[in-house]
């Protein structure tokens, strides 16, 4: 073989052997980026999982009051965002002559709320939460059943039964505006009633 061949076959290699590594080289960083990518976002953390966030609803203390059949009713002081069940604990547990069917063990407590517990076979007896009312007339909004809710200017009782399941569902209002994601509400109905809430 003489001498410009073998020259010849020499470039050839060298350039076969660097498409090669250049081939393998993308393949490789590719790879890496996908990975990468994907790693990324594992590493988002979720909406509403956000631990920082549940540590800080934990540190807010509410006070609520208990009465009625529980072995030690008084008020009690406990973290925002914690259960009925969590007060009713609290206060000893229920009495042997408790009606535990007529409270809503897994409802969230809210500030100044009055959970009253009747004995087994009274009616008429309040179970639940005091009146939304506070003293000057305003209506709280994270505790008002819907006959009080109605009362507010504008709201007719299928946007009633809207706060009362949007509450259900997305737990208390924190501001005034929370309530403009409730499908009947716009920022003139907010307006309205405005003066006429309390929220939280």
């Amino acid at each position: 073989m003489n001498e410009f061949m073998k020259k010849t076959l020499f470039a050839v290699g060298v350039i076969i052997g660097i498409g090669l590594f250049l081939f393998i080289t993308k393949d490789d960083g590719g790879g890496a980026e996908v990975n990468e990518g994907v790693r990324m976002v594992e590493e988002i953390p979720r909406a509403g999982n956000d631990p920082e966030s549940d540590e800080l609803s934990s540190d807010i203390e509410v006070m609520v009051d208990v009465k009625g059949e529980v072995r030690n009713p008084g008020v009690y002081e406990i973290h925002a965002g914690s259960r009925v069940n969590d007060v009713i604990q609290k206060a000893g547990g229920f009495t042997d002559e408790a009606d535990e069917t007529q409270v809503n063990l897994a409802q969230r407590v809210q500030d100044e709320m009055v959970i009253i517990i009747s004995k087994i076979g009274k009616e008429g007896e309040s179970v639940g939460i005091s009146s939304g009312t506070d003293h000057e007339g305003k209506i709280r909004i994270n505790v008002a059943d819907q006959p009080e809710i109605e009362t507010l200017s504008g709201i007719g009782p299928a946007k009633a039964e809207a706060i009362i399941q949007y509450r259900e569902e997305h737990g208390q209002f924190q501001t005034a505006e929370d309530l403009l994601d409730i499908s009947g509400i716009g920022q003139k109905t907010l307006e309205n009633i405005l003066d006429e809430i309390i929220i939280p």
